[in-house]
């Protein structure tokens, strides 16, 4: 796995993270946001042919 790879899952599993703390804790906004950034990196990953459930954590 190259550099590329490994820092955008490493990124999309802290925002997954980050997501269902946000939903935990009840905070809508923060959850809007941090939704909004796993949708982008889970774009740019598809863009760049990387297949986020390939790799395991």
């Amino acid at each position: 796995m190259d550099a590329f790879t490994a820092g955008l899952l490493q990124r999309i599993r802290a925002t997954e993270s980050d997501l269902t703390r946000a939903r935990d804790e009840g905070d809508d906004f923060l959850a809007e946001v941090e939704q909004a950034e796993l949708d982008d990196l889970h774009r740019l990953a598809a863009d760049h042919g990387v297949e986020v459930g390939a790799y395991s954590v």
